[in-house]
């Protein structure tokens, strides 16, 4: 069956940190669904579970506990075979659908003592802070002070937890959003009005504008629809940004899939009656 029209994707941009794409020949809801799924329905890990089993820091438990929810995991080579807790039959957690993570530091010197997920220490060598990959891993570039600070200790302090990370969507809780952000551009010359500038002269062009040197506003064309949708997704490198949108068009592929088996089934329901 031919589709009513066929969207065209052209990559602009592909880095470790974002990719810049554009989509062409459809519509706005189609373009913003991407858009919002990406940000809410891409699935990764986070640390859900925390035991605090010591802790004399200045910081108290629930301070910690979310500081550590918010520290990105590496999810790209798991998150596809990791289950939801909700649906793996175990009583609790366990190496099919959650992570353990074990940190123990103790601060025996005069000088503050960082803790910093470098401290971490996880079960699953797939799973671990973004931070924490090893220098001779190509998709890394960080250094050692690019480690995420948990809390400072000072001599006599100690801390100590269990942790467990589990597979999770931002719609649930934002510590599962992938994305630092995803931009959004369909009107780079603002021909549509659909923001209303006081002085366009004042903001700055769109990177994305098709106007001569000194035109600040396209002319407005009542009858005109957006037509070409201009995407950059960031990703916080706990899936690499190419895999987020994937992973969010597989999702709202198997969405609709659902809604049309549904549709399906209501229709040869109510032809039976």
């Amino acid at each position: 069956m031919p589709y009513a029209n066929q969207p065209n994707v052209q990559i602009a941009e592909l880095t470790k940190e974002n990719v810049k794409f554009c989509i062409e020949d459809t519509d706005l809801a189609t373009a913003n669904s991407i858009r919002r799924t990406m940000i809410a329905e891409v699935p990764m890990m986070a640390i859900d579970w925390i035991q605090i089993l010591e802790n004399s820091s200045v910081l108290h438990d629930e301070f910690i506990a979310h500081r550590l929810g918010l520290i990105p995991l590496t999810s790209d080579d798991v998150v596809d075979d990791i289950l939801y807790c909700r649906d793996c039959d175990c009583d609790e957690s366990c190496n099919r659908c959650s992570v353990e993570f074990e940190l123990d530091v103790k601060c025996t010197e005069d000088q503050t003592r960082p803790v910093t997920t470098r401290d971490l220490n996880g079960h699953n060598p797939n799973v671990v802070p973004v931070t924490n990959r090893t220098p001779d891993d190509e998709s890394a570039d960080y250094g050692e002070t690019d480690d995420i600070l948990i809390v400072k200790l000072r001599k006599g302090q100690s801390l100590k937890l269990r942790a467990v990370a589990k597979k999770g969507f931002a719609k649930e809780h934002a510590k599962w959003n992938p994305t630092c952000g995803v931009a959004f551009e369909y009107d780079p010359d603002n021909a549509l009005r659909h923001t209303l500038f006081p002085n366009p002269e004042d903001w700055p062009k769109s990177e994305f504008s098709e106007l001569d040197e000194g035109v600040h506003e396209a002319p407005y064309d009542p009858l005109a629809k957006a037509n070409k949708f201009y995407f950059n997704v960031e990703s916080c490198r706990a899936i690499k940004p190419e895999n987020i949108v994937l992973h969010a068009l597989k999702g709202l592929k198997q969405k609709l899939n659902d809604l049309q088996t549904q549709l399906s089934q209501e229709m040869q329901e109510n032809l039976v009656i």
